[in-house]
C-alpha cells in the first residue's frame, strides 16, 4: 500500500537525517560523538534521545501533509505549528530540558509534511524536489511578515533570538530561509553533497562546510554578539572547500583548528547543522547517501 510504504519511508528518512547528522565529525561549534564542542550542556546521547522522541512527530507531518486536501498551503503549516510545540515538549523531557533539536523540529517538520502532500499527488516525475520546494514556498508564503509583524511592540525580554536579530541587523534569519524555499540547500548544498566524493563522513563534513560558507548562521551571530562574525567564518569554510575538503591532509588540519577555535570562542554552528539535517533528508529521497 503506497501511503504506508511511503510514510514508513519518508519517516525512516527523517530520522535518518538527525543521527547522520550528530554522527558527522568532527563538527566545529557542534556536538559530535568525539567531543560537545561548545555545548557542555550537551552531549551525543542527548540527541540520539532527541531524535527517537520525533518519530511519533514525524509521523504526525506525513499524516498532515497526506490527508491535506484545500487548495491554501499556509493553512496546511499553521495545522504544523501546534504538532511542533508538542514535539519540542517531547524533545525537552528526552533530554531532560536541552535543546537540541528545536530548530530542525520546525524546518524537518515542514519537509516531511510537503513530501507526503507532493506523494499524494502520485507525482510519477523525476523533476519531484523540484515540486516539493514549490510546495514549501506556497506554504510559507507571508512567513517573516506575520512572525515579525508586532515584534516592535514586545518587551525585548521576551524576544526570541531570531526577533532580536530581526531587530538589531534586519535579517530574517530561518523564517527568511523557510520563506524563500531554502535555498542554500536547494541550490546550494544539495546539489554540493551530489557531487561529492568519499566517505560518508567526508562527503557530509565538507556539504556542512558549503553550508557554512553561504549561510548566515543565526546560531553563529547569537554566540558572537556581532553579525560580523559570519563574513570571517564564511571565508575560513571556503578556504577549507578550496583545498579539497577533509579528505586532503590541509583540510583536515584546517577543520581540526577550527573545531578547537569554536570550542574556545564558544562559537556554534547549530543553525547550519539543522540546514544539513535537510540536506541529509533530500540526499536520502534522492537514494545519493
Amino acid at each position: 500500500m503506497k501511503f504506508e510504504e511511503q510514510k514508513n519511508t519518508v519517516i525512516g528518512f527523517a530520522t535518518k537525517a538527525l543521527l547522520y547528522e550528530v554522527t558527522v565529525n568532527p563538527k566545529p561549534g557542534l556536538v559530535d560523538p568525539v567531543d560537545n564542542g561548545p555545548h557542555p550542556d550537551m552531549d551525543v546521547f542527548d540527541f540520539l534521545n532527541s531524535a527517537v522522541s520525533l518519530s511519533t512527530y514525524f509521523e504526525e507531518c506525513f499524516d498532515a501533509g497526506w490527508l491535506f486536501d484545500q487548495e491554501d498551503l499556509k493553512i496546511l503549516f499553521s495545522s504544523l505549528r501546534p504538532l511542533g510545540i508538542r514535539a519540542e515538549k517531547k524533545m525537552y523531557l528526552a533530554t531532560n530540558g536541552v535543546n537540541t533539536h528545536k530548530g530542525a523540529i520546525f524546518s524537518l517538520g515542514i519537509f516531511v509534511a510537503a513530501t507526503a502532500y507532493v506523494d499524494k499527488e502520485n507525482v510519477e516525475s523525476q523533476q519531484t524536489l523540484p515540486i516539493i520546494q514549490k510546495t514549501i514556498i506556497q506554504m510559507l508564503n507571508g512567513l517573516t511578515k506575520n512572525d515579525f509583524k508586532r515584534i516592535s511592540q514586545k518587551n525585548k525580554v521576551a524576544l526570541s533570538a531570531g526577533e532580536l536579530q530581526f531587530l538589531q541587523y534586519g535579517k530574517a534569519g530561518i523564517r527568511g530561509e523557510a520563506e524563500a524555499g531554502y535555498p542554500t540547500v536547494f541550490d546550494e548544498s544539495l546539489p554540493f553533497l551530489l557531487s561529492t566524493q568519499g566517505t560518508r563522513n567526508e562527503r557530509l563534513l565538507d556539504t556542512l562546510m558549503k553550508i557554512v560558507s553561504v549561510a548566515e548562521d543565526s546560531n553563529l551571530i547569537k554566540r558572537a554578539g556581532t553579525d560580523e562574525i559570519v563574513a570571517e567564518v564564511q571565508s575560513q569554510a571556503r578556504s577549507f572547500l578550496e583545498v579539497g575538503g577533509y579528505g586532503t591532509r590541509k583540510g583536515q588540519e584546517i577543520l581540526l583548528q577550527l573545531n578547537s577555535d569554536f570550542t574556545e570562542r564558544k562559537l556554534s554552528l547549530g543553525g547550519s547543522a539543522d540546514l544539513l539535517i535537510l540536506t541529509i533528508y533530500l540526499g536520502l529521497l534522492e537514494g545519493c547517501i
